[in-house]
């Protein structure tokens, strides 16, 4: 009873000796598992960061593919009015073989 009541000095310094390694060792192994987790926390933002660079990166070029996009439509409207004259040159040579619009606009008609 001396060790709880203080009236052994010296088992009262060996209990605080033992509570106190014992709770370095509770708050060594908390820290430890601090630690691992911290760490385990890094290697899944380190993750979650290079994809979303990547997520970024594929973001960036969407604008150009619009712009792609737009540029194709372009080309597919003036296509089709190429498209449109040499459909009608060609009803024109099948069906005037010698007009004189035609004969004028080849010198004949100087």
């Amino acid at each position: 009873m001396g060790l709880i009541s203080g009236t052994d000095p010296i088992a009262s310094w060996w209990l605080a000796v033992v509570v106190v390694a014992v709770v370095t060792v509770v708050v060594a192994v908390l820290l430890m598992r601090i630690v691992k987790t911290a760490g385990a926390i890094d290697d899944e933002v380190a993750t979650v960061w290079a994809n979303g660079q990547r997520v970024a990166n594929n973001t960036i070029h969407i604008a150009a593919i619009y712009k792609t996009y737009e540029h194709v439509e372009g080309i597919l409207a003036r296509a089709g009015r190429i498209a449109a004259s040499a459909e009608a040159i060609k009803d024109h040579a099948e069906g005037c073989p010698s007009c004189p619009t035609c004969i004028w606009h080849r010198g004949g008609g100087k």
